[in-house]
């Protein structure tokens, strides 16, 4: 059996969902938001024993997380030639011939993520691909420049065509409670966006208290994102299971309220096939089926995608080939 027969095919039409306007800063909403620390960590420990997928099923599982991947490349070594590897490995990210074999010819990842400067080798080399270029943006990581450049910033790489911005948030509005400063903060991103999406990234390893995350991602929302993700990848923790869990749950109520469905996005520190198949039995139970897709759902996770395919050419042959025969990996 194919792995296409056992899940709907990963490159699935194209459905677009009413883009999120923002509403006003709704602060009785945001100071309700409570996390009870202990719970959520019940609920997510007990998540990877009991969601386990076999055989075919797994492997249209991991099929469908490539499709979800925003494969990217932030260091201060990139190179044009670098950008237009990482390019090639996004348009065929498995082997022609394990795809062919599971049946799921035509396979993308979801984006790719560069700085600014490399946009215009990135538009190059995915020319045709309908795979989006995404740039990080604000002063990533740690969004300390000045405000009028981290806004000028994204007009640039708007203008440089990028199809979604990642900004970053000032986490000392979140640690002093000053929430109108992060709704107008986020509010000027997502106009400088224009028509490119915008993700809001919360460093959330940065922001104390899981209570912060919730109303964090609360404001975010209120003010525009398209996406809310969990991190840059560049703190000393990044994603985790717990985080997700309250950043879900938030864009759950936020399209209970207001009809509008936010992305989410866990970035860092996911690095094995098994972590994606928890990620996505995560979106499933908490969202449903609706965000198992590439425009309400990514993985910031380049180093994933290696293990995805040592496990699906495992699937196909029986056997593992050697790691270094994956360069993301």
């Amino acid at each position: 059996m194919q792995a296409s027969d056992t899940i709907t095919q990963t490159q699935l039409p194209q459905v677009t969902e009413p883009r999120n306007p923002g509403m006003e800063l709704d602060m009785d909403w945001v100071m309700s938001a409570r996390a009870n620390t202990s719970a959520i960590e019940r609920r997510c420990a007990t998540l990877p024993g009991r969601r386990s997928v076999k055989k075919d099923y797994q492997a249209a599982w991991l099929c469908r997380a490539i499709s979800c991947i925003d494969l990217t490349t932030l260091s201060g070594d990139d190179t044009s030639g670098r950008v237009a590897r990482l390019c090639a490995k996004a348009r065929q990210p498995v082997r022609a011939d394990i795809l062919q074999a599971l049946g799921m010819e035509g396979l993308t990842v979801g984006a790719v993520c560069v700085y600014h400067d490399m946009i215009a080798p990135a538009k190059q080399a995915l020319a045709g691909s309908g795979i989006p270029v995404a740039a990080v943006s604000t002063g990533f990581p740690a969004g300390l420049s000045p405000f009028h450049l981290r806004v000028a910033e994204i007009e640039d790489s708007v203008k440089a065509g990028a199809d979604e911005i990642d900004i970053v948030i000032s986490r000392r509005h979140v640690l002093t409670g000053d929430w109108q400063a992060l709704y107008d903060e986020m509010r000027a991103f997502r106009a400088a966006c224009g028509p490119a999406h915008v993700k809001a990234i919360l460093a959330t390893g940065e922001l104390g208290s899981l209570r912060n995350v919730a109303r964090a991602s609360l404001i975010c929302m209120m003010a525009g994102a398209d996406f809310i993700k969990t991190s840059t990848g560049k703190e000393s923790v990044n994603a985790t299971l717990p985080v997700s869990l309250v950043m879900i749950r938030a864009i759950r109520e936020f399209h209970q309220r207001t009809g509008y469905r936010i992305g989410y996005k866990p970035a860092g520190g996911i690095s094995k096939a098994k972590d994606a198949l928890t990620y996505l039995a995560l979106i499933k139970e908490e969202l449903g089926d609706r965000w198992l897709r590439p425009d309400l759902f990514r993985f910031g996770a380049s180093s994933l995608l290696g293990d995805i395919e040592r496990q699906l050419e495992h699937h196909v042959t029986g056997a593992y080939s050697a790691k270094w025969r994956h360069p993301m990996g």
